[in-house]
């Protein structure tokens, strides 16, 4: 899963990060699911997500965003206030894609690849095209 910021503004520093995480936690566990590896950049999050099959995914998605959301502005409002003029923390869009086809090990590398904000802007990253030609070279 992936959710990007409002207007993807730059937002998501180390602190919150890592509170996004144990909000998505708690939220997935409420769900019976799992967390199996979490990052983020400053407009954006990476979750890899473990969720039964008869679980709407659709609501699992807008309960994640809906109580980071508050919990973000809760915790970090005068930080947000300077970004939004209103209530806002998500874009109303997710991408999802489900990973048949590709290694846990290797979805894994890419989220702990991103440019998470606790991380300097030295550090390489894995880009996407790169898994997609490993996804190619593993079929």
């Amino acid at each position: 899963m992936v959710f990007v910021t409002k207007y993807r503004k730059k937002v998501i520093d180390a602190q919150m990060l890592h509170q996004l995480q144990l909000v998505f936690q708690s939220v997935l566990k409420a769900w019976n699911c799992q967390l199996i590896e979490f990052n983020g950049e400053a407009d954006h999050c990476h979750l890899i997500v473990s969720f039964p099959p008869q679980k709407r995914l659709s609501d699992l998605v807008g309960n994640l965003k809906a109580t980071a959301s508050k919990t973000m502005w809760r915790k970090f409002e005068s930080k947000l206030s300077t970004f939004y003029d209103k209530k806002v923390f998500w874009t109303s869009s997710y991408f999802i894609v489900s990973c048949g086809g590709v290694t846990i090990d290797t979805l894994k590398k890419y989220v702990q690849s991103q440019d998470s904000p606790s991380f300097s802007q030295s550090e390489t990253a894995i880009h996407p095209s790169s898994i997609a030609g490993g996804l190619l070279a593993e079929q």
